[in-house]
């Protein structure tokens, strides 16, 4: 499938948008199963673009800013996963083993742009302490849109300009090394869950982990009249864990309100003047 320029156009909008509510974290909409999901709406192929979404989440699910650690872009990793299973009929796993160059080299951008703007808090306190909110808020907006822009303009060139190379270049692969990259693109959602287990998993949470696993064994076995299996639809798990989140919001609110009126029984009170 070749993407027009239309369509390339647009995931230089796309790649604009989201990449300014990287930098600010308000919608989250450049984590890869947003961004996908708009990229398959682009491309015209919904199922597409929430497939590779959902491998490509899972894979960059436990990747966040550690210190000065720069994790590969999830941005370009959810865009790129969907572009080259659409233009290279890849599957989605292999699709994301593919990207992980892309992932790259979003990172390096990154990295560039941050070394770039270092002179940037230097003078927003020199604009704060003039109080000059004007200049303020100018220059935020100035280094947020001129990075965003840089970003749309290389997602262009990786998803229009330079498709018929990429193409050529992922085609020319023996089916051997496409099956490495579609194994690899496999183990990686198994990673990314691994990572984020790894800051998350604390005993308080141990028996959720537990529920969760013997929900999907038990779905997993099940199997309808026409032979779908029942966790092909992840509606049930969904509607289980917002039940248990609403438990153990009233469970702990409980007790927060508990332990409120045991402290202001502890201290007196407001009525007996101590």
């Amino acid at each position: 499938m070749q993407i027009t320029l239309v369509q390339g156009l647009l995931m230089l909008l796309v790649g604009f948008i989201c990449s300014i509510d990287q930098q600010t974290e308000a919608f989250y909409w450049f984590r890869p199963m947003v961004a996908s999901f708009f990229t398959g709406i682009v491309l015209g192929d919904v199922q597409l673009g929430v497939q590779c979404g959902a491998v490509a989440e899972l894979a960059y699910l436990g990747m966040t800013n550690v210190g000065g650690t720069v994790p590969p872009d999830p941005l370009f990793a959810g865009i790129m996963t969907v572009v080259l299973a659409y233009t290279t009929g890849q599957t989605p796993e292999a699709a994301l083993g593919l990207s992980y160059p892309f992932a790259l080299l979003a990172q390096a951008l990154g990295i560039l742009f941050k070394t770039l703007y270092s002179f940037v808090p230097h003078k927003l306190d020199a604009y704060a302490a003039e109080g000059n909110v004007k200049s303020f808020n100018g220059l935020i907006v100035a280094v947020t849109v001129l990075q965003s822009l840089v970003f749309g303009v290389v997602i262009f060139l990786c998803v229009y300009a330079l498709q018929a190379p990429i193409q050529a270049f992922v085609n020319a692969f023996p089916t051997w090394v496409t099956h490495g990259f579609e194994i690899a693109g496999g183990v990686l959602p198994a990673v990314g869950l691994a990572m984020l287990l790894l800051t998350t998993l604390k005993p308080e949470t141990y028996p959720y982990l537990f529920i969760g696993f013997i929900v999907e064994c038990v779905l997993a076995n099940i199997v309808t009249s026409d032979g779908t299996a029942v966790f092909a639809n992840v509606l049930p798990v969904a509607v289980l864990g917002t039940a248990l989140a609403a438990i153990n919001y009233a469970y702990e609110k409980k007790i927060d309100e508990t332990a409120a009126k045991i402290s202001s029984v502890s201290n007196g009170g407001d009525s007996d003047g101590i």
